[in-house]
C-alpha cells in the first residue's frame, strides 16, 4: 500500500480522478471515504460510478445506509454509514457479502466502521484546500 497526497484543483479534476478509479476497480474492491460534511464524498462516488459505467443517478444513501446500482460493468454498492452507531448493525446488513462479493463498494464515513474495512481497501480522506473548490486527497492505495 502506498500513501499519496493529491491536490484536486476543481470538481473536474475530482471527476477525472474518480472516473479513473472506477475504471480500474475490480470485483471485491472497497473504496473507503472520509472527510468533513460537504467535502465531496458523494461527488467522488458519482465519478467512480461513471468510471464503472453506471447509468443511474447516484444519490447519497444517508437514510438507507446502502444503495445498489447494477447498470455498470460491475455492481456498485454505495454505503453511507454516518448513522451507524454499532458495528453489529453492519453485520445485520450482511456487509461481508458486499465487501467480499462481486461488486465495488464505496463507503462514505468509513471511519465510523474502520475496524470492518478490509486492509487492502483504497482509503481516501478528503479535506478542504486553500482555494475555493480545491480539495486535498490523502490516499492509501
Amino acid at each position: 500500500m502506498e500513501d499519496k497526497i493529491i491536490v484536486m484543483e476543481n470538481e473536474e479534476a475530482v471527476r477525472k480522478f474518480g472516473r479513473e478509479l472506477g475504471a480500474a476497480a475490480k470485483a471485491g474492491s472497497v473504496i473507503a471515504l472520509t472527510g468533513d460534511l460537504g467535502a465531496g464524498k458523494t461527488t467522488l462516488t458519482k465519478a467512480i460510478a461513471e468510471g464503472l459505467g453506471v447509468k443511474e443517478i447516484i444519490t447519497s444513501p444517508t437514510f438507507n445506509i446502502i444503495k445498489q446500482y447494477d447498470s455498470g460493468r460491475l455492481p456498485l454498492y454505495h454505503f453511507d454509514v454516518y448513522r451507524i452507531t454499532d458495528p453489529d448493525e453492519m453485520y445485520e446488513l450482511g456487509y461481508e457479502e458486499y465487501f467480499y462479493g462481486e461488486g465495488v463498494c464505496v463507503v462514505e464515513w468509513a471511519d465510523m466502521i474502520d475496524e470492518l474495512i478490509p486492509e487492502d481497501a483504497v482509503r481516501i480522506d478528503i479535506g478542504y484546500g486553500e482555494r475555493e473548490g480545491e480539495r486535498i486527497y490523502r490516499c492509501t492505495f
